[in-house]
């Protein structure tokens, strides 16, 4: 299903997301009240634009947010899906239910790994992880997971920090947090495994221009790769950048 012109012109005018004060803070890396500090939020929020021009206007049967954490996404994908879904580690489904029911926000959470879905097979239209696999240990095995949920024609869409010690000097002196005691090393190999199991439809990087040393994030609209018959040996340059 998609929306009118002056649906989604008006959708893309504003993001919408939980209000800092419906936030509850799920774990320790739970940082959603860096989307609502000056500065730091203006380049945090930019993560959640990029899902929404990757999502282009479209609206999902079924969609599915790994690593909801508060929830504060939520309000933007539910303008995207009939029938909203999400799964994190932290055990506080009900309270983060609790806070989008006041805003008339009905999503199904679940207390679930990655690795471990409780969905059957080819459930889901669309999968989206925000700033989340860097904290995966297993990323080959939450890949599969994936791919089992993701039905044939589904788009899975990733946004992840870039990994740069220079922007991460830059995270420790607005934040005073160490991105390599939160992330370790997994950064470095999160893009070459999602390519080894999924095939790009879309990247979008954060800036466009630039040297790759000052890139903040990645986007990346993926898609089964058996949704389009390609292969490694018919796939030579893998990423397509959008225009």
């Amino acid at each position: 299903m998609r929306y009118s012109h002056m649906e989604r012109k008006g959708m893309l005018n504003k993001m919408k997301l939980l209000s800092q004060e419906l936030l509850i803070k799920t774990g320790p890396v739970d940082h959603a009240d860096w989307n609502y500090r000056p500065l730091l939020g203006l380049i945090s929020r930019t993560r959640f634009r990029l899902v929404r021009d990757m999502m282009r206007g479209r609206r999902f049967h079924r969609l599915l947010e790994i690593g909801y954490g508060s929830g504060v996404l939520m309000p933007e994908l539910a303008q995207h899906a009939e029938e909203l879904h999400g799964v994190d580690i932290h055990p506080h489904t009900a309270a983060v239910s609790e806070r989008l029911e006041k805003i008339h926000i009905h999503a199904r959470l679940h207390t679930a790994h990655v690795t471990s879905l409780p969905f059957p097979d080819g459930y889901f239209d669309c999968i989206v992880g925000v700033s989340v696999f860097e904290f995966v240990d297993d990323l080959d095995s939450a890949c599969d997971e994936i791919e089992r949920v993701l039905n044939h024609e589904g788009v899975f869409l990733v946004v992840t920090p870039n990994n740069s010690s220079i922007l991460d000097a830059g995270l420790k002196l607005l934040t005073r947090q160490s991105a390599n005691k939160d992330f370790g090393d997994r950064r470095k190999n999160l893009i070459p495994t999602l390519l080894r199991h999924f095939s790009v439809v879309e990247e979008r990087p954060v800036p466009r221009v630039g040297a790759s040393v000052l890139r903040v994030y990645t986007g990346l609209k993926l898609c089964r790769r058996a949704a389009r018959g390609v292969t490694e040996a018919q796939s030579p340059h893998p990423l397509k950048r959008a225009g």
